[in-house]
């Protein structure tokens, strides 16, 4: 087994955050553009290619906001994600020369249809993972510091949703 790096852009244009729209059988579902890191490329890079790739714009990278762990055995999928352990890094980031022609990502994720901004004040009505994460950017906007590390996040909201 080994452990993951993942990067991840928090974009943030005056009240609104851009994420991917997914889809499952459940619905749809949104998650922070970005993705694994690659042998030989820094974290930082690896942001880069991960937002040219689902989001088809560059991104200029800012502050380290939040670093999370995903250790599947843990959470909701743990029956897929069991052997999963990632570390993602969620950085501040910005739009390079945002272009209004309709720039189609270059390699979508699999489960993913399209990019969408989203209203940080309506995150709590949407399915975006990592849940927890979503009070935190809402925290962000109002000017409330958070902690960097995060932890296993949505661990606690697992335990107790199954300990009442």
């Amino acid at each position: 087994m080994h452990i993951r790096n993942s990067a991840k852009a928090i974009i943030i244009q005056g009240d609104k955050v851009l994420l991917t729209k997914n889809q499952d059988n459940d619905g749809y579902f949104y998650l922070f553009p970005g993705g694994g890191q690659e042998h030989g490329e820094t974290i930082q890079q690896a942001l880069i290619r991960e937002c040219m790739e689902e989001v088809g714009q560059q991104v200029e990278i800012g502050e380290l906001l939040h670093i999370r762990e995903y250790i599947g055995k843990n959470h909701e999928y743990a029956s897929a994600d069991f052997y999963v352990h990632q570390v993602e890094y969620y950085f501040i980031s910005k739009i390079v020369n945002e272009t209004k022609d309709n720039i189609e990502p270059t390699n979508p994720d699999s489960h993913q249809v399209g990019i969408e901004w989203i209203a940080i004040n309506d995150l709590p009505e949407y399915r975006v993972y990592p849940k927890t994460l979503r009070k935190y950017i809402i925290k962000h906007l109002n000017g409330v510091k958070s902690p960097v590390y995060l932890g296993d996040m949505n661990w606690n909201s697992y335990l107790t949703k199954f300990n009442r």
